[in-house]
C-alpha cells in the first residue's frame, strides 16, 4: 500500500513538472477547448437554421477577432500615450520614494551628497538603467511567442468549432456499447458546456458593467484616458485574485503622476477597490448563483497552482478547469466527495456532537 501511494506521489510530482515544461503548447490548446465548450451552443443553434458548422464557426470565431481589433484600435493610441510616459512615470515615483524614504529615515537634502552622487549609490535605479535592453528585449521576444500562442489558438478554436459534432459522435463511438455509459458522458458534456457557457457569459456581464464603473469613476477623478482603465479592469477582472490587484496598484500608480497631493493619489485605487468589493461580495453570488458557486478556498488554490504551472494564462483559466473538476466528480460515484468539497454551498455546518452521534445517510452533492 505505501508503495502504490508513493508511486501515485511520484507520478503526480512528475506531471506538474510536464505540464510546466510543455507549457507553450498546452496553454493555447487548454483555451482553445475551453472557448469551445463555452461557443459550441451558439455554433449548434446556427446548424438547426440551416448555417453548416464551417460556416458557423468561420463567422464566430470572425466577429470574436474584429471585436477585438476594434477594442485594440480604439486604445492604441490611449496605450501609445501611457507607454510613451512610462520613463517620466518611472522617475517621478523614483524621486517620491526616495523623498519619502528620505524622510521615513531622518536624511535632509543637506546631508553632503549630492543628487548624482545619491543617484550613482542608489542600486535600484543602477538596476534599472543596466537592465533597460535586456528588458526591451524579454518584451519583444514574450510578445512574438504570445503572437504564435494566440494565432493557434484561434485556429484551433475555429477546427474544434467545425468539427464540434464529429469529434461529439467519435467520443460517444468509441465507449463501449452500454447505452447507460454513453448517455451519462453525453449528459456530462452537455452539463459542462452549459455550466462553462453560463459562467463566462454572466462572468463577461459582470465585468462589463465594472469596466463601465471604473472607467466613469477615472473620468469623475479627471484621470487621463479613463475608457482605457475600464477596459483594462473590465479584462483583468477575469482573473480572480490577482487581476483586480494588479489594476488597483496601476491605478495607484497612475495617481502617483497626477498632480493630486498627499492621499488624494490613491482616490484612483481607492474608487477601482470600492467598486471590486461591491462586485465580488453583492453582484457576483447574486448572478452567478448557487449552481456555479464554488468554494473560495478551491478557488484560490487553484488560481494559486495553475499560475505557477502557466503564468497569467494559467490563472485566467483555473476557475473554468475548476467547473469542468466539478462537473466529472459530480458523475462518478468514486468522486463525489471530491464535488462536495468543491461547491460552496449555503447549508449550515453540523455540530461536532452530532457529528460524534450515530452515523447518518451522507449529505446529497449540491447542484
Amino acid at each position: 500500500m505505501r508503495n502504490a501511494w508513493a508511486i501515485r506521489g511520484l507520478f503526480f510530482i512528475a506531471l506538474l513538472f510536464l505540464l510546466q515544461e510543455a507549457r507553450p503548447v498546452l496553454v493555447p490548446v487548454v483555451i482553445a477547448l475551453m472557448l469551445a465548450f463555452v461557443l459550441t451552443p451558439v455554433v449548434r443553434r446556427l446548424r438547426r437554421h440551416g448555417i453548416p458548422e464551417a460556416l458557423g464557426a468561420a463567422l464566430l470565431v470572425g466577429a470574436l477577432l474584429g471585436t477585438g481589433g476594434t477594442v485594440a484600435a480604439l486604445l492604441a493610441e490611449p496605450a501609445a500615450q501611457w507607454w510613451e510616459r512610462a520613463p517620466r512615470t518611472l522617475a517621478i515615483v523614483l524621486s517620491r520614494v526616495d523623498r519619502w524614504r528620505g524622510e521615513f529615515l531622518g536624511q535632509r537634502s543637506g546631508s553632503g551628497r549630492t543628487a548624482s552622487t545619491q543617484e550613482a549609490s542608489d542600486p535600484v535605479k543602477a538596476r534599472l538603467a543596466s537592465e533597460g535592453v535586456a528588458l526591451t528585449g524579454s518584451l519583444l521576444t514574450e510578445g512574438a511567442r504570445f503572437t504564435l500562442s494566440a494565432a493557434s489558438m484561434v485556429i484551433l478554436l475555429y477546427f474544434l468549432l467545425a468539427s464540434e459534432h464529429w469529434l461529439l459522435s467519435r467520443c460517444i463511438e468509441v465507449l463501449p456499447e452500454k447505452p447507460r455509459l454513453r448517455a451519462l458522458v453525453l449528459g456530462g458534456l452537455r452539463a459542462l458546456q452549459r455550466d462553462l457557457s453560463r459562467y463566462v457569459l454572466t462572468l463577461s456581464l459582470i465585468n462589463l458593467g465594472v469596466g463601465l464603473a471604473t472607467a466613469l469613476a477615472m473620468g469623475a477623478l479627471a484621470l487621463p484616458n479613463p475608457g482605457l482603465w475600464g477596459v483594462a479592469a473590465a479584462l483583468l477582472n477575469f482573473i480572480p485574485y490577482i487581476g483586480p490587484w494588479g489594476t488597483a496598484a496601476a491605478l495607484a500608480l497612475a495617481g502617483a503622476m497626477t498632480d493630486a497631493q498627499g492621499l488624494q493619489q490613491l482616490l484612483p485605487a481607492g474608487a477601482f477597490l470600492s467598486i471590486h468589493a461591491i462586485e465580488s461580495n453583492l453582484l457576483s453570488p447574486w448572478l452567478i448563483g448557487s449552481r456555479l458557486a464554488i468554494n473560495p478556498l478551491s478557488i484560490f488554490l487553484s488560481v494559486l497552482l495553475w499560475a505557477w504551472l502557466w503564468g497569467l494564462a494559467g490563472a485566467l483559466i483555473a476557475v473554468p478547469l475548476l467547473i469542468s473538476l466539478r462537473c466529472i466528480c459530480r458523475r462518478n460515484r468514486k468522486l463525489r466527495v471530491i464535488a462536495l468539497y468543491l461547491s460552496a454551498s449555503n447549508r449550515p455546518c453540523a455540530s461536532l456532537r452530532s457529528l460524534l452521534g450515530p452515523r447518518r445517510s451522507s449529505p446529497a452533492v449540491p447542484g
